[in-house]
């Protein structure tokens, strides 16, 4: 069997996409390549196979997070498949080596994952918030292994939010065999977290690879950043129950302490007080806007479908919280495919 294949969901990737090729075409590791296409008019489909990749095609309505991942998974002819979305470009030539070392560290790693990089032309509020967010998951900048204990399997699954249960198939890769007792769940967001939280509690290991970066960020108009924001807030309560609380002096502090710690930051680079002042204003704007997202989105499930479709960047309407009990843990008899992004 081929040791690892490259799996990648598109639909009119454009320039971001053929980066994405690029960077893959300078892998240390050789890899098959393998992408699924949702209704393309861009030429992608073309783009991704004269680069060498199998070109899977479903119909537009078809596609869904999990199950467009399942099926990729099941058709690779990989050991290990290592996930990307269009845009997320691998920052260096020993990504996919640096994701696939993750699983020597332990013989239980299901998954690996890796941190993003922000852009070139990245805002600082967005640079700042990936560039602090992946740093607090490896404080010594080394590989960390996450993993439950017997009675941690246990835990509500509230006690899984952070760093514990964070997982991002972005830039990711999973070991096969893993992924035949635990597939992707088919829900309509956050299978990525989702994923994690059944591999944790199946058992596995999860693996964060600081070095196995790509190139992947966002700079949104407010009006998207509050959407975007939403749908985020809108996962992290369908999947964890968690309903960010309104309180003024929480909120105030957590705007002081975001804003405190880009002050020291930008001290510590050497930041002149003009740019420091513009910055800390920016990420002011950009931290009120996030806070309006988490308390509207956590609140999506009172809200009527219409709200939602208009408040959601991806424009879906529904509310599913995840019944992790009724669904069960994904253990052994679980089916690759029973429910193939």
């Amino acid at each position: 069997m081929t040791d690892v294949t490259v799996a990648i969901p598109i639909r009119d990737g454009g320039r971001l996409l053929a980066g994405v090729l690029d960077a893959l075409a300078g892998q240390t590791v050789d890899h098959e390549l393998l992408v699924c296409d949702s209704g393309s008019v861009d030429g992608s489909p073309d783009l991704a196979r004269s680069r060498g990749a199998r070109v899977l095609r479903i119909a537009p309505q078809e596609f869904n997070h999990g199950r467009t991942r399942n099926l990729l998974v099941s058709e690779a002819r990989g050991a290990h498949v290592a996930l990307l979305t269009q845009d997320a470009e691998p920052a260096d030539e020993r990504w996919l080596e640096q994701l696939l070392s993750g699983f020597e560290l332990a013989p239980d790693v299901g998954i690996v994952y890796g941190p993003y990089r922000p852009r070139e032309d990245a805002s600082a509020p967005v640079r700042i918030e990936l560039e602090r967010w992946f740093e607090s998951l490896s404080p010594d900048g080394g590989p960390q292994v996450e993993r439950l204990s017997e009675p941690d399997g246990q835990l509500p699954v509230t006690a899984l939010m952070g760093r514990l249960g964070f997982f991002t198939d972005a830039n990711a890769c999973v070991a096969r065999a893993a992924w035949q007792r635990v597939p992707f769940r088919e829900i309509p967001y956050a299978e990525d977290r989702v994923l994690a939280i059944d591999m944790l509690r199946a058992g596995y290991a999860k693996i964060f690879m600081p070095r196995a970066a790509v190139v992947h960020s966002h700079d949104y108009t407010t009006g998207e950043h509050l959407r975007r924001c939403f749908d985020e807030w809108r996962g992290l309560r369908e999947v964890y129950g968690w309903c960010e609380p309104v309180d003024p002096r929480r909120l105030a502090g957590s705007l002081r302490g975001e804003l405190g710690s880009a002050r020291r930051r930008l001290i510590a680079s050497g930041a002149p007080a003009r740019r420091r002042r513009a910055t800390l204003i920016a990420l002011s704007r950009h931290h009120i806007v996030r806070m309006a997202g988490a308390l509207l989105g956590s609140r999506a499930g009172a809200l009527p479908a219409w709200l939602r479709h208009r408040l959601s960047l991806e424009g879906r309407g529904g509310f599913s919280p995840v019944d992790f009990e009724a669904l069960g843990s994904r253990g052994a008899d679980a089916s690759p495919d029973s429910g193939p992004r």
